[in-house]
């Protein structure tokens, strides 16, 4: 799904509202998540995920196509990672797990002689 598609899921579900209103809506908060990680905030979406800037230091690295040794500068990257209500969902999670079996009450298996 890309942002306009978003945009339109969105108009269609809230015929309330102007389609420009709900682009505009979009945007804040893409720019406000984008403002909090540019200032080193985390963005927490409960039951989505949690986005964070990580620091990248400098290094040496290789161009692959001659073997040449490249300087590459220290960097920020933003990481997304998803949260519990997100990944149960995307591995259909809905089925109960069977009970743990603790080592300690576990019988131990009959040996033969």
């Amino acid at each position: 799904m890309i942002k306009s598609e978003l945009i339109q899921r969105i108009s269609t579900n809230n015929p309330h509202l102007y389609h420009r209103d709900v682009e505009r809506i979009v945007n804040v908060i893409f720019d406000e998540i984008v403002d909090a990680l540019a200032r080193g905030d985390r963005v927490e979406l409960r039951g989505f995920g949690a986005f964070t800037v990580k620091h990248r230091a400098a290094r040496q690295g290789r161009n692959p196509r001659t073997g040449a040794s490249v300087s590459v500068s220290e960097k920020f990257v933003p990481f997304f990672k998803t949260g519990k209500e997100l990944r149960d969902k995307l591995n259909d999670v809905a089925v109960p797990k069977p009970p743990r079996v603790s080592s300690k009450s576990a019988k131990p298996a009959a040996s033969s002689p």
